[in-house]
């Protein structure tokens, strides 16, 4: 059986903003760049990008966790691109560091230290994404102290 084959389709709305229209019962988005390009009406490709990997890592944590019969919730994830230029001396994303935050205490989930070493296998944007940009992943749990 094949896998699924997702579509977006985008519609210039003028200049450098594009509607994003992600299928039926989905509400749509308006991308847009930064001035001096564009408005900043929306968000920029590179925050689409960071947003993507930040959320398929949260979800990838989250499911993980369920495995074992664990309740996270909330979690949180910040993620900050670095921009830079390459040898070409063009824009690009030159890596990503995404910083989960678990809703509760680790003391209070069991496994976890298994869950953090399997969790970004689950993740198919940031293990995607990764083969070309790197990922710098951290995991805090609601007190602040980091386990990964």
């Amino acid at each position: 059986m094949s896998e699924p084959r997702p579509r977006v389709l985008l519609r210039q709305q003028q200049d450098f903003q594009f509607e994003i229209d992600f299928g039926e019962g989905k509400p749509r988005l308006l991308g847009d760049e930064g001035p001096p390009l564009g408005q900043g009406a929306g968000p920029t490709p590179v925050q689409l990008l960071a947003a993507a990997v930040g959320n398929c890592l949260s979800d990838s944590l989250l499911f993980a966790l369920r495995k074992f019969k664990q309740a996270p919730e909330p979690i949180s994830c910040e993620v900050t691109a670095e921009i830079g230029r390459n040898a070409d001396n063009r824009l690009r994303v030159l890596g990503l560091d995404v910083a989960l935050k678990l809703g509760v205490p680790a003391a209070q989930l069991e496994h976890l230290d298994r869950v953090l070493v399997q969790f970004e296998s689950f993740c198919t944007v940031g293990a995607s994404v990764a083969q070309g940009i790197p990922l710098k992943v951290t995991v805090h749990d609601s007190t602040g102290a980091q386990f990964k």
